[in-house]
């Protein structure tokens, strides 16, 4: 690519930075935002960023639940963004299985490639904010800077499993919206 684009994007993961971590979301009830993700989709935008949601989805790979769970959850949660005012720009998930090899899952950069060439981003300029060091390296693969949030996993692999990382995240924050407030605004900006 020619380094032309022009937008600058958060890529957020949904489970764990959006919602709260339970398992594999094999039904609507389970899906369950965290008070803050409305308003800190909203904030993005407000900043001149676009929200792009990337997620890695296995359950359908597994057979644990249909992609049409996946895309009416996305459904019904653009639907509650819109109502306040606020939208995701870009919804992207792999519905693959780990040993499917594919170039989607993260921490391989395949959707926010996508998401570049779909929506004119421009990666560098760009940020992920995820609760795993995956989510991060998924960013750092496609040229963003991450931010790990400590909801979800973030706070246990944080503590647990940052000694054998290879990379430390850009900006770690006790949430999403928290993160948000320190890269527009704070030591990140």
């Amino acid at each position: 690519m020619s380094g032309a684009f022009s937008k600058r994007a958060i890529f957020l993961d949904r489970d764990g930075t959006l919602n709260e971590s339970v398992g594999y979301v094999n039904h609507a009830s389970r899906f369950r935002l965290f008070p803050f993700s409305v308003d800190a989709v909203r904030l993005i935008q407000e900043e001149g960023h676009l929200a792009v949601l990337v997620t890695n989805q296995s359950g359908i790979g597994r057979g644990f639940y249909p992609e049409e769970l996946v895309q009416s959850i996305h459904g019904d949660f653009q639907s509650r963004l819109e109502t306040a005012g606020a939208k995701l720009d870009g919804i992207y998930y792999c519905p693959h299985k780990t040993s499917d090899g594919c170039a989607c899952r993260k921490p391989k950069p395949g959707m926010l490639l996508q998401a570049r060439d779909d929506l004119d981003i421009d990666l560098e300029a760009s940020w992920i904010l995820g609760d795993t060091i995956t989510d991060l390296e998924a960013g750092w693969a496609a040229g963003t800077r991450g931010a790990l949030v400590k909801t979800g996993f973030g706070a246990g692999t944080l503590e647990n499993e940052s000694g054998q990382w290879s990379r430390q995240p850009d900006l770690v924050g006790d949430d999403l919206y928290r993160a948000l407030c320190d890269i527009f605004w704070g030591s990140a900006s």
